[in-house]
């Protein structure tokens, strides 16, 4: 029986999140497997993948073939440099606790990057926020300028014309004076 690493669909339409099954090669890709050895979900940035690292290089090393796309996700899980180290140990280049040592080194060097880029990411992030909050102040800054001309001018406009009507009146008192000391 040839078997396959393959990926099998789970998820809602739109949303595809899968899990890493061993299947005969024969089988329809949401059919029959033998083991499921793993998830991994395409949505999350980065995508996350969830792997039983022991079981998928038991599978590896027995023959199974994987998809393009399991291949390549067991090969950032580091199964495929396990399974060449472990090679070398088998033709007796170096012995097993060197090959584990140069597994953790990859490993360790593998995760510093991750957490560079991590890192590298919130940054951006938070550089991102501080540029939009900047700019949502300056856009604020010039509607409050705008909101305090027109009411500045609004205010002009009703001195203006509290000045008119203060100058009609004063003329009409004025007259009103005169004529009430004649009358008297």
């Amino acid at each position: 029986m040839a078997t396959k690493i393959r990926l099998q669909r789970n998820g809602r339409k739109g949303y595809a999140f899968y899990s890493i099954v061993i299947a005969d090669a024969r089988a329809p890709r949401d059919g029959r497997f033998t083991e499921k050895i793993g998830t991994y979900n395409p949505n999350t940035n980065p995508a996350t993948v969830d792997l039983n690292f022991d079981r998928a290089l038991y599978w590896v090393l027995t023959g199974a073939q994987p998809t393009d796309t399991v291949r390549n996700i067991l090969s950032r899980e580091g199964v495929y440099m396990k399974k060449h180290l472990l090679g070398g140990v088998a033709k007796g280049a170096f012995d097993e606790a060197t090959a584990e040592a140069r597994f953790n080194a990859w490993k360790e060097n593998k995760e510093a990057g991750l957490a560079a880029l991590r890192t590298k990411e919130e940054e951006a992030k938070k550089a991102n926020a501080k540029a939009r909050l900047e700019a949502e102040k300056k856009i604020n800054e010039e509607i409050a300028k705008k909101v305090a001309e027109k009411k500045a001018a609004e205010a002009a406009a009703k001195a203006e014309a509290e000045a008119a009507a203060n100058a009609e009146e004063t003329p009409a008192a004025e007259e009103a004076a005169a004529e009430a000391p004649a009358e008297a």
